[in-house]
């Protein structure tokens, strides 16, 4: 009676294990999705950089004599 209340326990050492590969894969994915996020934030700093150097050197190549 008390199984039916509480339901089915299963204590299987393969749930344990699979409990334990879940885990590690969910911190893997945490560490990769940190990591796009780093490179992303250096991608769109590179991307201003370069953005602004162009701006800069712009004028300079227009002033130019033909």
């Amino acid at each position: 009676m008390a199984k039916a209340l509480l339901g089915y326990v299963h204590t299987d050492v393969r749930d344990a294990r699979l409990a334990g590969e879940n885990a590690r894969l969910r911190q893997r994915v945490a560490e990769l999705e940190a990591l796009v996020l780093r490179l992303s934030e250096d991608n769109d700093r590179l991307v201003a950089a370069r953005a602004a150097e162009l701006l800069d050197t712009a004028p300079a190549l227009e002033m130019q004599p033909a």
